[in-house]
């Protein structure tokens, strides 16, 4: 399951794996396949940098990647407290009155809140990628689409290819004229920040728009088949990120919404803004319905609606409140009925591509004699 991309960067498969897990990350580029690291939780440079030594020591000298979350356009001065102070109070309100009316408790005196997401905001960005260019990385994937050009340039200086995510021809068109190497085409199905068209419509779009870069299919991939399927629209490679949720590596740090992902069907996920103020499919939730509700005050847009919602998603997840309990998570989460480790995933899905293959091979050996 090679392809140039795939060959360029020294792997076996053609499998790029997104995920917030170093030992995921670390396990995905150990089977053959292109761990990326997502960084957007990592407020604290030290704290990445630690998990990187970590990546270095286990990935048995396999290549890897980051991805980060930055605007493309450079904004200068803005800092978190004065992100803080446009958070108009009613929506605070909003916040206490639906975590009283689940019985959320709070957290105890002097606890810290957790994981604040601010991995989007400019300055953080940026810090991350100081620490990240002092590593190995052959690949930078941007979320938000292109990163702002100095950074691009930056990356190229070092070797490193430049990735971003596209939910539409148009956008693939403007990251190639940004100067990146590669087009994450990411439909509908996938899971957190998505666009409007789906994988088999978009993939094949894209491809012809940014030929001759490689473009990576995403959104609604989780077995070998559908990776062949990516891979027969023009796609030079598959970017998978829920598939690894339910993965015994991954660090959910609650047995509750591991349970509540191996439970859920296809139809379960929801596009939402509830979460980070884009829209982003993810578990539907009472917490998702009430921020989705006409009647409330509506989700901030980015990135107040993060810095918002942090203390509360945080008192969620610490107490296991099962009906406000969520993730992003793509349409694929049907598929993910058993913990499994990344070893485990990628032998399924090389045997499922080869099954594929296997079958056009016939059907086109038997149309070819008739």
């Amino acid at each position: 399951m090679q392809t140039e991309l795939s060959r360029k960067l020294g792997v076996e498969y053609a499998i790029f794996g997104f995920t917030p897990f170093p030992a995921v990350a670390a396990a995905i580029s150990r089977a053959g396949g292109f761990g990326v690291l997502g960084a957007v939780r990592y407020t604290a440079p030290d704290a990445l940098a630690k998990d990187l030594d970590w990546m270095q020591e286990h990935v048995d000298g396999r290549p890897y990647g980051l991805d980060v979350v930055m605007p493309a356009k450079k904004v200068e001065g803005v800092t978190e407290a004065d992100v803080e102070a446009m958070i108009p109070e009613g929506h605070r309100q909003f916040v206490k009155d639906t975590l009283a009316e689940h019985g959320v408790p709070e957290l105890a005196e002097g606890e810290a809140s957790g994981w604040r997401i601010t991995g989007w905001m400019e300055e953080v960005a940026r810090n991350q990628l100081d620490v990240a260019f002092d590593y190995p990385i052959t690949l930078l994937a941007n979320a938000l689409g292109s990163p702002p050009a100095d950074v691009i340039e930056r990356a190229h200086a070092q070797g490193v290819l430049v990735a971003a995510l596209a939910g539409s021809a148009r956008h693939a068109r403007k990251h190639a004229d940004a100067g990146i190497d590669v087009v994450v085409a990411q439909g509908y199905e996938a899971g957190g920040h998505t666009g409007e068209i789906a994988s088999m419509v978009l993939t094949p779009e894209a491809v012809e728009a940014v030929a001759p870069l490689p473009v990576l299919a995403a959104g609604g991939i989780g077995s070998g088949e559908q990776i062949a399927a990516a891979l027969a629209l023009g796609a030079q490679g598959v970017w998978l990120g829920s598939l690894w949720l339910t993965t015994t590596e991954a660090d959910l740090h609650s047995p509750a919404l591991t349970r509540k992902l191996l439970a859920a069907g296809s139809g379960d996920t929801v596009r939402s803004r509830a979460l980070t103020g884009k829209p982003a499919r993810q578990l539907r939730t009472r917490w998702t319905d009430a921020w989705d509700d006409p009647r409330g005050p509506g989700p901030l847009p980015m990135p107040l609606q993060g810095l918002l919602v942090a203390e509360a998603v945080s008192r969620i997840q610490k107490y296991e409140v099962g009906e406000l309990l969520g993730t992003p998570v793509g349409q694929i989460v049907g598929r993910m009925n058993s913990e499994r480790g990344v070893q485990a995933v990628f032998d399924d899905l090389t045997r499922g591509f080869e099954r594929a293959v296997d079958r056009i091979n016939r059907i086109a050996g038997r149309g070819s004699q008739s």
